[in-house]
């Protein structure tokens, strides 16, 4: 009997690694095939590319950038023998005198591992304690702890016998994690010392390989005590194994700790608005295809032009920068704060009112529920806190409280900005806001706002497509426009921006140039409101819109910058709409393609509408009066270059817009308040002309200037099709010019006049 036991034993003893190795019955759970250890995928960042070229950030979610051996510090390789694995170079992966001494530790009551440098990288690589390898068994707990051990020791003699000991080296330090979000010693150095590898210095080295330990009870940066004291026991290790004299080794273990932090998050480069609209295109195709592009080390090409993205982000930010110095000198003479209701008023309680609907709020009130002392003092607690600033380096400390930092951030105006090839769809700028670290709301693609009379063009497009032409005729005048709304019988009486009428039989055109309210709402009528609103949705506006007579003036619907710059882009690509492209291609950790994003073109309106849209649009500029003369003070105007365009501003100045077209490139800018009661009181500032225009020409004028891009001057292209409509009948000035202004804002005429800023012109 006895024998048969130790025979039963010994044959279990001796089938127990295979029985492991091949998870049988499902009870041990899986273990690394031939090709994992043969090709170990190690988490690695994913990389955000420009379509020039530029390496402007990386995806991660174990920041991860794996490095040569040849480029890591020799101190780091004898500092992690010395204090790990003093026998690395003698065993086979596993150390039977470490499992012994680790065994005896445990029987005197002591805490020692025994595993070594290759088991704990076979516990990284393959992560043999968690998910899929646990196996039916794991749920046991020390049979588990065992079972895992067991696959340890498996994988660790797997990868002495496929790799040397210098890639076992280099594999451990590039999947080991050292606190801090850092995973591998690339961004472990970086993080910690900002430095690289192979510039780390005896102490550095010693504290990273000491961190190794327990990346949370000797972060540095958290537990500094615990992590010089670790540091110091690896300094003296590593003059017990003879690779530090004994004099350094006292002298390296006074020495602080010195850290030069700077912790990377799930995104490393440039805070930029577009980077979120990047993640969720390309995390969308991986899901549906099999990758990770927080680990899979991906190389992801956009559309964004490095050089354009930097000349909207200056143009953007040095024009909103005098723009709010005039915003807060508005209203600081005026001796109110900016949130006001139709008549100027400051609105009363609107900060309270705005509070109660936070987040922060929220939590203090659920916090101090049936407590509304507690509350308010909550709300009104100062503390210093960092805040965005126009002055100095952006930022600066001030000492508020919840109630006053939402006052101040809500006296801020904000902007928005996209350029889009209209052929390919390719998006080269993109600028959300003026600063993401301070605000996140992306005035790009996430913000929708009234676009005003930048929505006009889509009745102009109607029209055209649809039997007029731009020299048809309306006559600006008063009109009623009677429909029915829910059955009921209604009225709108439009005015135009003066509340004056000239009574002249006005070209399309000219009208559309001026943005007569009277006479595109007119045309509005004559094709149908619900017909605009088919048309603007057939160019590219994916939002809601309502068929309203209004429409026309831009109150059918809010919409978005990205919107509104791919419908404009149908005109200049000959009536294809194309789909606005951020991502080209993707590319694997080994630089093969694995995506290949191409741009999607559909006809939705003739050429010969398209090309006559473009034509409407140039009237900005050529017709007097145009609401786009503005553009005239910008060094724009060389080679015979043409640029179309058209400015839009919102009830009570609340929006400011403007949309350029040139023979290659589509931009559109909004300007704005975070909410529509923050506004301007005044046409001299607010309107779109005013506000948004001069970002656009600003941003022109640095395109044309840089020799470094190849956008140039030039011309609108020849149609492709006979022009089968009469189009060519420019409007003659008359002996005044009218100051061009915006529509849908209520101006003060008398003021004007009387302040001799506006001319009335003769009967035409």
């Amino acid at each position: 009997m006895a024998w048969g036991a130790f025979i039963i034993g010994l044959g279990v003893f001796l089938l127990y690694p295979i029985l492991v190795s091949t998870n049988f019955m499902f009870l041990f759970g899986k273990s690394p095939g031939l090709e994992e250890l043969e090709n170990p995928k190690v988490e690695k960042a994913s990389e955000l590319y420009t379509s020039d070229g530029v390496l402007i950030g990386t995806y991660f979610r174990e920041n991860r950038s794996p490095i040569p051996f040849s480029k890591i510090s020799p101190l780091l390789v004898k500092a992690l023998i010395a204090t790990e694995d003093a026998r690395f170079y003698d065993h086979a992966g596993i150390d039977p005198q470490a499992m012994a001494g680790a065994v005896w530790a445990v029987v005197r009551g002591e805490k020692r591992g025994g595993s070594t440098i290759t088991q704990q990288l076979a516990k990284n690589l393959y992560k043999t304690r968690r998910g899929e390898t646990g196996g039916a068994l794991g749920y046991i707990p020390v049979v588990s702890t065992l079972i895992s051990k067991t696959k340890e020791w498996l994988t660790a003699v797997e990868l002495e016998r496929r790799y040397t000991k210098e890639e076992i080296l280099r594999m451990y330090f590039n999947t080991v994690e050292y606190g801090s979000q850092a995973f591998g010693i690339k961004v472990a150095a970086k993080t910690f010392f900002s430095t690289s590898p192979d510039s780390l210095k005896p102490e550095e080295a010693a504290m990273l390989v000491g961190v190794l330990n327990n990346p949370t009870a000797y972060n540095p940066r958290f537990h500094p005590e615990a992590a010089l004291k670790r540091r110091n026991l690896v300094l003296a290790r590593m003059g017990q194994a003879g690779h530090l004299k004994v004099s350094e080794v006292d002298s390296l273990q006074k020495s602080p700790l010195a850290l030069r932090y700077q912790v990377d998050k799930h995104f490393d480069g440039p805070e930029a608005y577009f980077r979120g609209a990047v993640s969720q295109t390309v995390n969308e195709w991986c899901e549906k295809n099999g990758y990770d592009m927080y680990r899979d080390g991906l190389k992801i090409y956009t559309t964004i032009d490095s050089r354009m993205q930097a000349h909207a982000e200056e143009s953007v930010l040095q024009r909103m920068k005098v723009l709010q110095r005039q915003f807060d000198n508005f209203w600081r003479n005026r001796g109110g704060n900016p949130w006001v209701d139709d008549k100027g008023k400051e609105i009363p309680d609107f900060i309270e009112t705005q509070m109660k609907r936070t987040a922060q709020y929220k939590r203090l009130a659920e916090r101090y529920q049936g407590q509304p002392a507690r509350l308010d003092s909550a709300l009104n607690a100062k503390r210093p806190m960092k805040v965005f600033t126009w002055k100095g380096d952006g930022d600066t400390t001030l000492v508020m409280s919840p109630l006053d930092s939402l006052a101040y951030y809500k006296k801020f105006l904000h902007a928005g900005m996209m350029t889009m090839d209209p052929f390919t769809g390719h998006i080269k700028a993109w600028v959300g806001g003026l600063n993401y670290r301070f605000f996140q709301y992306d005035h790009v693609k996430q913000g929708r706002r009234q676009p005003g009379s930048t929505f006009k063009p889509f009745v102009y497009l109607t029209a055209l497509d649809n039997g007029y032409t731009p020299c048809d005729r309306i006559r600006d005048e008063r009109v009623t426009i009677r429909y029915v709304e829910n059955g009921k019988n209604m009225e709108w009486k439009p005015n135009n921006v003066t509340r004056e009428y000239s009574g002249s039989n006005m070209t399309l055109r000219h009208a559309m140039a001026r943005s007569i309210n009277s006479v595109t709402a007119q045309l509005t009528e004559l094709v149908g409101w619900e017909n605009v609103a088919k048309y603007a949705h057939k160019v590219g506006i994916r939002s809601k819109l309502l068929d309203v007579p209004s429409i026309g003036l831009g109150s059918g619907g809010d919409v978005s910058v990205y919107e509104m710059v791919n419908a404009y882009s149908t005109f200049v690509n000959n009536g294809f709409r194309t789909e606005p492209l951020l991502v080209t291609r993707l590319e694997d950790r080994n630089g093969n393609v694995i995506k290949q994003f191409d741009p999607k073109q559909k006809r939705v309106i003739p050429a010969e509408t398209a090309w006559l849209m473009l034509y409407m649009l140039k009237g900005g500029m050529e017709e007097y009066g145009g609401t786009s003369q503005a553009l005239w003070e910008y060094d724009l105007w060389k080679k015979g270059n043409e640029i179309g365009g058209k400015t839009g501003t919102t009830s009570n100045y609340s929006d400011g817009w403007y949309m350029g077209v040139t023979k290659d490139l589509v931009s559109g800018v909004w300007v704005g308040g975070e909410d529509r009661s923050i506004h301007f009181f005044r046409s001299q500032q607010g309107e779109g002309s005013r506000m948004a225009l001069p970002v656009y020409g600003t941003y022109m004028e640095k395109l044309y200037k840089d020799k470094n891009l190849d956008v140039e001057y030039g011309q609108f292209p020849k149609p492709t099709v006979k022009i089968t409509k009469k189009y060519n009948c420019l409007t003659p000035a008359p002996r005044r010019i009218v100051e061009p202004i915006d529509s849908l804002v209520a101006d003060n005429l008398l003021e004007k006049l009387n302040a001799g800023t506006i001319a009335v012109p003769d009967s035409l």
